[in-house]
């Protein structure tokens, strides 16, 4: 039985990106401030960052996502990725700020150029591979009105990213970015289905899917004895627009449980 995922890598939608089915989130490299998580955590020191990222590509994963909100989490990963870096796919944000322990949003296209010129700086690298916009929950105004959108087509073109799309709240904002986009970062999980029509849309138009919050709670629904973690992935993973689950552990143990479990339910699957 496969334990990692090293041949289980699928195309991101219609881009060129092909990317694992798990994907790494960092926040918890970079910010302990303002973030929902049921115990607490220490952030990890580099060297604990290094093995980490280490230990997830030794797993398969070659997907890696990031925020400016994420606190350091950039910044820590330009010297941890270095001389990696066509290892990894990066995907990282734009849109929210997150300083003095409080977030706030700036979609506008002078920001956005900013801000995607200072991710590339602190990611020591001169392409990011897919920019989402870091929606405040008004998706489809800032889409539509902001300007985010045209100023992100116009850095693709001039090849600072491979990719755009929305990382966002809404039905309707996960719609539109995909129309006009080529990813759309949806929550999708045992307890929150709602967003499933963005993934039906996704999966007839060939878009791309990555999904947040994927292993967030669903023990309620559960039986006694069923491994949350494998419902969940038979869940996310029977859709077949989906992509990439990012998953943001800090824990080698729950890394390997979770890459492991994600290899069996593909492969069953398939």
């Amino acid at each position: 039985m496969m334990h990692t995922l090293h041949n289980l890598h699928r195309p991101l939608g219609s881009t060129d990106l092909l990317v694992s089915p798990i994907g790494l989130g960092t926040v918890k490299l970079g910010r302990d401030q303002g973030v929902k998580y049921p115990n607490g955590f220490t952030i990890p020191d580099d060297a604990a960052a290094r093995n980490l990222l280490a230990q997830a590509r030794d797993l398969g994963i070659n997907l890696i996502d990031t925020a400016p909100a994420y606190g350091t989490s950039e910044t820590r990963l330009g010297p941890l990725l270095q001389g990696q870096r066509h290892d990894w796919v990066i995907v990282s944000k734009v849109g929210e700020e997150f300083e003095n322990g409080h977030s706030h949003f700036d979609f506008s296209p002078a920001h956005t150029r900013f801000s995607v010129e200072r991710s590339l700086q602190r990611l020591q690298t001169d392409v990011i591979d897919l920019l989402l916009v870091h929606s405040d929950g008004n998706d489809v105004a800032i889409l539509r009105d902001s300007g985010i959108y045209e100023t992100l087509a116009e850095l693709k073109r001039e090849g600072k990213i491979r990719g755009f799309g929305l990382s966002g709240k809404t039905v309707d904002g996960g719609l539109l970015a995909l129309e006009q986009g080529d990813c759309a970062m949806v929550t999708y999980n045992l307890n929150e289905q709602g967003e499933l029509p963005v993934l039906d849309y996704a999966e007839h138009h060939g878009k791309g899917i990555l999904i947040k919050k994927a292993l967030a709670s669903g023990h309620a629904c559960l039986a006694p004895g069923e491994d949350p973690i494998r419902a969940s992935f038979e869940l996310i993973f029977a859709h077949p627009a989906v992509n990439s689950a990012i998953i943001g552990t800090i824990t080698p143990q729950h890394l390997a449980h979770n890459v492991a479990t994600a290899a069996a339910v593909i492969q069953d699957i398939a």
